[in-house]
């Protein structure tokens, strides 16, 4: 096995079973990044809890790695983000693609938050661009933005290691839904094309997986593995064809359980809404509007 290095980055993943997600760290042994963190959440109790965030504190400490950078792929609809939490433990910076202030703008109408919430990014440290470049230790990271799935969506490319969110999903599985605020199955074509186009030895971390029994959780793939067979994409197809199936796909898909929770909280960068006068926070449920204007 290559050793760990800018070329070759060492990366440990943390699978959330109640959400299907990976969160990853990625590392040089000395200095990390972590990606797509989750805020634990009971949607029965509306309770929160960071036990998740925390075994990634536990592998930083364990490992004695400084933790540079808490990365989003993009604005989540199906988990809760432990970004602020983790920032505030660790004091390290939250990016995200500058995308995120479309998809604020229009949250903020179907939430109905008030003029104390900033459509404007400014709840995270950074707002990234396409071909920006982070440090991570002696890992040099580069953004590439991969919309379609939303307008935000970023691919992180470290060495051999691309970090691509839920634009692509295992190959037995497919590929990201284009029906949320902003999104297009034609430009998620195309940014998986980009994706593609990087060198065949690229590892592919993706931030879902929901395997079909009896398959075990994946936590990445491969460029050949995608590009041969994912089940949507894969052979060739052309962009008329999957963007048709696509789209055919997505009317039949239900809303994600975690939508209306999740992103209130990850449009403020991970973070819940402020306290009410009665020093309790509460979440807003917009009855009648999913559908219509989201």
């Amino acid at each position: 096995m290559p050793q760990a290095g800018p070329a070759h980055p060492e990366v440990e993943s943390f699978y959330h079973g109640d959400t299907g997600t990976w969160t990853h760290v990625v590392h040089d042994g000395s200095t990390a990044a972590i990606i797509d963190p989750v805020l634990d959440y009971d949607g029965a109790s509306a309770r929160t809890s960071t036990s998740s965030a925390q075994a990634l504190l536990a592998f930083a400490r364990e490992r004695s790695l400084k933790v540079a950078w808490i990365l989003e792929t993009h604005a989540h609809a199906d988990h809760l983000s432990a970004a602020g939490w983790l920032h505030d433990t660790l004091g390290a910076p939250v990016a995200i693609g500058r995308g995120i202030v479309a998809v604020q703008a229009h949250f903020k109408r179907v939430f109905g938050l008030g003029d104390d919430f900033a459509a404007d990014g400014s709840q995270f440290d950074r707002l990234l661009d396409d071909g920006d470049e982070l440090p991570v230790g002696a890992l040099a990271l580069r953004v590439l933005a991969t919309p379609g799935h939303t307008r935000d969506s970023l691919t992180y490319v470290i060495g051999d290691a691309a970090f691509i969110g839920d634009t692509l999903f295992a190959p037995d599985v497919g590929t990201a839904r284009c029906d949320f605020p902003g999104g297009d199955a034609a430009l998620l074509y195309a940014s998986i094309r980009r994706i593609f186009a990087l060198p065949e030895s690229t590892r592919l971390f993706l931030c879902h997986d929901y395997p079909p029994v009896p398959r075990a959780p994946l936590h990445a793939t491969t460029i050949a593995a995608e590009s041969a067979g994912n089940i949507q994409v894969g052979g060739g197809v052309t962009e008329a064809a999957f963007v048709a199936k696509r789209r055919a796909r997505d009317v039949t898909l239900p809303v994600p359980q975690l939508l209306l929770p999740a992103l209130q909280v990850n449009i403020r960068g991970g973070r819940l809404p402020p306290a009410d006068k009665d020093g309790h926070r509460y979440l807003r449920l917009p009855l009648n509007r999913l559908g219509a204007d989201a």
